[in-house]
């Protein structure tokens, strides 16, 4: 007489898990998808044809004087010691200097500070390649916190401006190509050391470490 009541409550707390368990499977999604989500839809209310005009706080301050600019027409570096800047997709960064890229608490950590700049890579204005790239190689879920400020460079084509801020001064470079490659391509840290240079490289499909998006841009003298 007392299986029932004991069959029916094991059917219950079955039932009750498998929500739980879906529930948080959504959450996971979530969690993980809503930075990309954010972005892409930021990226789709972004003016076409438009794009604002980048300059340093000393170029605004001139401007103003001469031809006043409103707010949403000017992108002004949020570093200028070492910066980037993607007026495109309005992507402005702090770049963190000689990052090791083989020690994963190193980058992770530069990587919450900003974009990281490969140890050992070229800086703004010397031939070779500057190696820029923002994404974590540990798991699903730290894929979505450390992959954000790159998630909308698969937007990038030929032709597209690119703006690095060292040391108080602008370099501009313009896109040549993109690729999607395996994670074990590691030539593109190298790249072409008789040419200025720039490469950036985040994970992708946005959200996942499953492979690699890099474009590359050559310095604009």
């Amino acid at each position: 007489m007392n299986m029932l009541p004991k069959s029916i409550s094991l059917s219950a707390v079955l039932e009750k898990t498998g929500i739980a368990l879906v529930a948080v499977s959504v959450f996971v999604l979530f969690y993980t998808f809503y930075p990309v989500i954010q972005a892409e839809v930021g990226y789709q209310l972004l003016p076409r044809g438009n794009e604002k005009i980048v300059l340093t706080e000393t170029e605004l301050r001139d401007r103003q004087r001469e031809n006043p600019l409103r707010a949403n027409e000017v992108l002004v570096p949020v570093d200028e010691a070492f910066g980037i800047v993607i007026p495109k997709i309005e992507a402005n960064a702090r770049v963190i200097q000689d990052v090791s890229w083989t020690i994963p608490s190193v980058y992770q950590e530069a990587l919450s500070r900003g974009v990281a700049h490969a140890e050992g890579t070229a800086l703004p204005g010397e031939e070779g390649n500057v190696f820029l790239f923002s994404h974590s190689g540990v798991d699903f879920l730290e894929a979505n916190r450390y992959n954000a400020l790159f998630y909308l460079i698969d937007k990038l084509v030929a032709g597209d401006e690119i703006i690095l801020m060292f040391e108080g001064k602008k370099y501009r470079y313009e896109v040549t190509k993109k690729e999607v490659v395996s994670p074990e391509r590691l030539e593109y840290l190298k790249g072409e050391q008789d040419t200025k240079m720039l490469t950036l490289m985040t994970c992708t499909p946005a959200g996942t470490t499953l492979r690699r998006l890099v474009v590359l841009a050559k310095q604009l003298d």
